[in-house]
């Protein structure tokens, strides 16, 4: 249950408030709490912990402070297929149901925030620049939910390894260079592939010249262009 995952060393932490984060304060999430006055507690989480379970009850919406969150579900042949990865400052929990239709775990060592979901839709009851916000980000989920499936459905394994590294530029890269948290299976299992054929797609990448390592995990975009054509 997810109470047993929540950790006691949790703050409590006034969003909108000067403690905040500041890459956090502006967004979706900080401006309905700051708005209405709500209090968000943070919880860490270990690398490989889960958060919530599949079907377990929809009690609260998270955001990431820092670190990576993966939202998964095992199918019944054992093999594991990735949702999303949510990285600092994106939310998630946002269900239409009572229950999570995934499970959500930390990929490193991870720090959530967390506001009770009823308290969120009493606040979208009387407010409506809160209900706004929240559609905002209800219909952001729907749009990466429709991008994955096209993904999955209608590329090839090195356009969806493409598609994958210029969405992580765009989220992660810092002086040109992204530091993926996520292993080479996770990428896999979010692109519906296996790890030899990521392995393989980055490989040919790298031999091409579109990108170099620095790393495991550490990658440098130098050909953008073509990377994006490959997306096309």
């Amino acid at each position: 249950m997810l109470i047993q995952t929540l950790k006691p060393q949790a703050i409590n932490t006034q969003i909108g408030g000067k403690i905040a984060p500041a890459h956090l304060v502006c967004d979706h999430f900080g401006a309905i709490a700051g708005h209405v006055g709500l209090v968000a507690t943070e919880f860490p989480y270990r690398k490989g912990e889960e958060i919530y379970g599949e079907e377990e009850p929809a009690q609260y919406v998270y955001q990431v402070v820092f670190g990576a969150v993966r939202r998964y579900r095992m199918l019944s042949d054992g093999r594991r297929q990735i949702g999303a990865f949510h990285l600092p400052g994106d939310v998630f929990g946002l269900e239409s149901g009572q229950t999570h239709r995934l499970a959500a775990e930390a990929i490193i060592n991870t720090s959530v925030r967390l506001v009770k979901r009823a308290s969120l839709e009493r606040a979208a009851g009387t407010d409506v620049k809160v209900a706004r916000k929240l559609w905002e980000m209800t219909a952001g989920e729907l749009r990466h939910a429709e991008d994955h499936m096209l993904l999955l459905g209608r590329k090839t394994a090195m356009e969806r390894v493409a598609t994958f590294l210029l969405e992580m530029d765009r989220r992660l890269a810092v002086a040109g260079m992204m530091a993926l948290p996520m292993c080479r299976r996770d990428v896999g299992d979010y692109l519906g592939l296996t790890l030899e054929t990521v392995s393989r797609a980055l490989s040919q990448l790298h031999v091409e010249g579109i990108l170099g390592f620095c790393g495991a995990r550490q990658i440098v975009l130098r050909n953008r262009q073509r990377l994006q054509n490959l997306d096309a």
